[in-house]
């Protein structure tokens, strides 16, 4: 789904064609579904290239009844003429106090109301209006995933002096449905920095650098694309992403403090704030590197370099994508991101694969049969690819093991938990994942005190809250390369087989001999999906996600951060896929983004998603793991 230049187009190629076994590459398109008489036109630019058709509403009919004028206002609200029409059918008072801002209610369908029969006397009517609610928008432009259920508002009118009927109260924001509300907003992210970690130790200081992470919003496809995402980036991050989020723009700066928003021939972009001291030029160019990326985002093109300056003179600063140190989305995956890996199912050894080659088993201990014979379990590779976390093979053991040949055996373990007599094989550690400033994140399946486990080196294992669990456990975990975003997936109820995804923030406390770490701001993302069998990180904006919905087959998708599907870049089928992986490498020009990795179920068979094709990888053997850094 990103549109942050062109870095991203080969992987929604490869979405496009046609893919081998049971996996199939398609996209979906929507109409409105109803409506009133309205002029169309098709929609050409290529920043609306995902949008079908464009409706004008048309103002109130002279003599229109309630019921009418309801339903042309409904269809007004799609507008892109910044409600002027919509605000027609409504009372001067109610033009007044009506706040369209205040949010989004996404139905599922057009709502519903009641047929109200006026007589020539009614000087007063009100009508019910009710609809499955199936997600929301804050007036922070952010998404909420909603499990569909009903919603009522109501609508009152009163008969003008001239005779006419005007809506004269209503529910403030905007009340769409689906179809319309995909065809009218677009998906965009603006960019904030990561929360620094204040336990880090100071070795790592260059891992725990800045690094921008994304914050989805969904503003308007045509009023104004570029100045309302810069609008929306001063205001602030969303209500979700805040405790993890830092912004280089002073605190309670507004909308309003954005003067101008241009971008010239030479791809480079031109902020003018309003009463804003940008400060030094550390600060000011910070906040550039924010507008850079936002802008990016756009789908107008590539943004290499961003100028900003304020209005009434003070500081010109610059940012262009070239800046060292590198700050941008996704810089904390590791240049050793694209590299590929698989592990043997016969005994465990961890082979390094490019392209279609068998490849080589890795240095050191991992690349070497183990001396108990047994084959280790899951395997995750650290995003600078000089190391793996391996769990032993009764799950009871967790390894970091550095990729040297001069490493004769496997060290000592940084983790153990204890076995327990009876065990079917559903407790010990599961889901070893790294970040990019070099933590390493696990699951302990206690049943007497199920947890999630922070590593570092040298130290002893830190145990991570997670709020707001509420009866679920944690069946698997991936932490985003800037180490304050996660993903779970989690067992709803003891004896449920509903395993779904759940996104959560990160939260670093404590000091350097101290840490603390905790997960919070739980959000169920995509709702429909009750069976979540794997996810992965796909650039540094977006999950890809192998699951499926009650009594369907398997699909995959991409699933934003803030928990939506990501319906421009969807892929059908994957009933034969047992494991999938991509790389949170956002890629070059030079460098296309590293294709999506799939293991199937029974076989083990790996395949790659490659030129629009799914393309096997032959071994002479079966693998357990087909694996990114990460």
């Amino acid at each position: 789904m990103r549109r942050t230049s062109a870095r991203i187009e080969p992987r929604l190629a490869g979405m496009a064609g046609a893919l081998v076994g049971a996996l199939l590459a398609g996209g979906c398109a929507a109409m409105p579904d109803s409506g009133g008489v309205a002029k169309i036109e098709l929609s050409r630019s290529s920043a609306e290239k995902n949008l079908q058709v464009r409706v004008f509403p048309v103002e109130p009919a002279k003599g229109a009844r309630p019921q009418d004028l309801l339903a042309g206002f409904l269809d007004a609200l799609t507008a892109d003429d910044s409600y002027v029409t919509a605000r027609k059918y409504l009372t001067p008072d109610a033009r007044t106090s009506w706040n369209p801002e205040a949010g989004i209610k996404v139905l599922a369908a057009n709502p519903g109301h009641l047929k109200v029969s006026v007589t020539d006397t009614d000087t007063e009517v009100s009508i019910p209006v009710d609809g499955q609610l199936v997600s929301q928008v804050d007036d922070r432009h952010s998404y909420i995933g909603e499990s569909p259920r009903m919603i009522e508002f109501n609508f009152s009118f009163v008969r003008e002096k001239a005779g006419e009927w005007r809506i004269d109260k209503l529910p403030d924001g905007l009340i769409l449905n689906e179809v319309n509300f995909r065809n009218s907003y677009r998906q965009v992210d603006r960019f904030y920095y990561a929360a620094p970690d204040p336990s880090a130790p100071t070795a790592a200081s260059a891992t725990n650098q800045d690094v921008l992470i994304a914050d989805p919003i969904y503003l308007r496809r045509r009023i104004d694309p570029l100045g309302s995402a810069v609008r929306a980036l001063v205001s602030g991050p969303s209500t979700w992403l805040a405790p993890v989020a830092r912004s280089a723009f002073p605190a309670g700066l507004g909308p309003n403090a954005v003067e101008s928003v241009t971008l010239d021939d030479n791809r480079t972009g031109h902020v003018t704030l309003i009463g804003v001291d940008l400060g030094s030029a550390t600060a000011c160019r910070r906040m550039a590197t924010q507008l850079l990326y936002t802008l990016a985002d756009q789908g107008t093109g590539q943004v290499e370099r961003l100028e900003l300056r304020a209005k009434h003179g003070g500081p010109v600063c610059q940012a262009s994508r070239a800046d060292e140190p590198a700050t941008g989305p996704g810089s904390l995956a590791g240049q050793m991101s694209t590299r590929q890996f698989y592990q043997r199912a016969d005994d465990g050894v961890l082979h390094e694969t490019r392209g279609d080659a068998v490849g080589e088993p890795v240095h050191g201990p991992l690349g070497r049969v183990q001396q108990s014979g047994r084959p280790l379990g899951a395997v995750a590779v650290a995003r600078d690819g000089e190391r793996a976390a391996a769990i032993s093979a009764d799950g009871h053991q967790l390894f970091t093991v550095p990729f040297l040949d001069s490493l004769p055996a496997m060290p000592p373990p940084v983790l153990t938990t204890p076995s327990r007599p009876g065990s079917k094989g559903d407790d010990g550690l599961i889901s070893p994942t790294w970040d990019g400033r070099g933590d390493l994140y696990v699951v302990d399946r206690d049943p007497t005190g199920p947890r999630v486990l922070m590593v570092r080196d040298k130290q002893a294992a830190v145990p991570v809250a997670v709020d707001d669990l509420v009866g679920r456990s944690v069946q698997g975990i991936k932490v985003s390369s800037d180490g304050v975003r996660v993903a779970l997936l989690l067992k709803e109820g003891k004896d449920s087989k509903d395993q779904r995804l759940w996104l959560g923030l990160l939260v670093h406390g404590g000091t350097k001999d101290a840490p603390t770490a905790r997960i919070t701001g739980l959000r169920l993302a995509n709702p429909a999906f009750q069976e979540v069998l794997a996810v992965s990180w796909a650039e540094a904006d977006q999950l890809l996600v192998l699951g499926k919905e009650k009594d369907k087959a398997q699909q995959l998708q991409y699933i934003s951060t803030d928990g939506s599907q990501n319906r421009d870049a969807r892929l059908l089928g994957g009933g034969e896929m047992g494991a999938v992986a991509a790389s949170e490498s956002r890629g070059t020009n030079a460098l296309p983004v590293p294709p999506v990795l799939a293991l199937e179920k029974e076989v083990g068979k790996p395949y790659r998603l490659v030129n629009n094709q799914w393309r096997e990888l032959v071994l002479p053997y079966k693998a357990s793991a087909f694996i990114y850094p990460g």
